[in-house]
C-alpha cells in the first residue's frame, strides 16, 4: 500500500475513534463530503501534523462543503 494509503487509513481509524463513530459511518461522510480526494490532496502536509490538528482540519473542510 501506497504512503498516501496507509496515511488515509491512519486517518479513517483516528477520526472514527475521536468521533464515536463506526467505519461505515465515517465512510459514508467522507464520500458524502469528498474527504477522500482531500486526504489524498493535501497528504505532504497533512501527513506532517498532529492528529487532533488533522481531526480539526478535516472537521472545518466537511464543514466549509456543507455550506
Amino acid at each position: 500500500m501506497s504512503r498516501e494509503g496507509n496515511f488515509l487509513v491512519y486517518c479513517i481509524e483516528r477520526y472514527k475513534a475521536a468521533k464515536g463513530m463506526t467505519g461505515v459511518q465515517v465512510s459514508e461522510l467522507f464520500s458524502r463530503y469528498e474527504v477522500w480526494d482531500y486526504i489524498y490532496s493535501c497528504f505532504e502536509a497533512l501527513h506532517t501534523t498532529g492528529e487532533n490538528y488533522m481531526i480539526e482540519d478535516i472537521d472545518s473542510y466537511i464543514e466549509a462543503r456543507r455550506r
